[in-house]
């Protein structure tokens, strides 16, 4: 008989277009993954997808059940909904904490999708509790979180969402502008301009410039994107920041260089609580987020 994991696996497969990817979404080991796919041909005497295809592709068979899948989990997870709001209009919140400060302009079509999916439930984002956002979903103050950073704990399940890069920004007539990656040690005397985190939690000094022994030489903080990329067309200093965030310098004469030969890439994870009554639509919210931060990547 065919299950809901095998359901939920081919969707992970169809989103992350590799094993160890949907392994990743799933949270558990490639070797795991593989052995449930395994169990799932067996019971239908057929493959579901073309090994070593790149990208992933699936057969005739797999893709039927793809498409059963895509039809039937938005589905049950609405049905579980109702069932624990016990068949009511009654409108739930569903609290989502995040720890970065650039991601709210590129969730806002996934709020839109996610409140035609699901108009009794109310999505309120919030940078509130920033770095403590985890210890406010353990405490039940949030209900989902977005991080780069998790923090084991048996009572959060992690989804990995996907990666993303992030980039030194400067003006176009920088003299680093023209490199085709920047190395630490030219960081050295730069001016920093930044979101109001403190040094020891960006992510540029946490994974770039401290590890080479390379402090922050001064440290400028914008609340606002657009005030930060203004900053930084003025040749006030650089920024280290997502592509998600260069992508609104518009009309700014800036540039984006690699940080080091192969770039610094870092993960995005979704956090909610296992035993939670929302558990359901924080994975369907955070499917979209997924869905939506891949698209972006392609873009870029």
């Amino acid at each position: 008989m065919i299950e809901l994991r095998h359901l939920r696996t081919l969707v992970a497969l169809k989103e992350s277009g590799s094993l160890a990817g949907a392994a990743k979404k799933r949270f558990v080991t490639q070797s795991a993954l593989s052995h449930q796919i395994k169990e799932l041909e067996t019971r239908i005497n057929s493959t579901i997808f073309v090994r070593k295809s790149k990208p992933l592709s699936f057969t005739q068979e797999g893709t039927r059940l793809l498409n059963l899948a895509e039809e039937i989990l938005p589905k049950v997870v609405e049905t579980e909904i109702d069932l624990k709001n016990g068949l009511t209009d009654q409108i739930s919140d569903l609290f989502v904490g995040i720890d970065c400060h650039s991601c709210f302009r590129w969730l806002m079509p996934v709020t839109e999708k996610f409140n035609q999916s699901f108009p009794h439930t109310n999505l309120e984002l919030s940078s509130r509790h920033l770095f403590e956002s985890l210890s406010a979903l353990k405490q039940g103050q949030l209900d989902v979180v977005l991080t780069s950073d998790p923090i084991p704990d048996n009572d959060i399940a992690y989804l990995h969402l996907f990666d993303f890069e992030v980039k030194l920004l400067m003006a176009n007539d920088h003299p680093l502008a023209t490199l085709p990656y920047v190395t630490p040690s030219q960081l050295a005397g730069e001016p920093l301009i930044t979101y109001p985190v403190p040094v020891d939690r960006l992510d540029i000094y946490r994974h770039f410039m401290e590890p080479a022994g390379v402090p922050v030489n001064k440290q400028i903080r914008c609340d606002l994107t657009a005030m930060l990329l203004q900053r930084v067309a003025c040749k006030d200093g650089v920024a280290a920041l997502p592509s998600w965030s260069i992508n609104e310098a518009h009309g700014l004469s800036l540039k984006a260089v690699k940080l080091g030969a192969e770039g610094l890439k870092r993960p995005l994870f979704g956090a909610y609580r296992r035993s939670s009554h929302q558990a359901n639509v924080a994975q369907q919210w955070l499917s979209l987020v997924g869905q939506e931060g891949l698209s972006k990547q392609k873009l870029n």
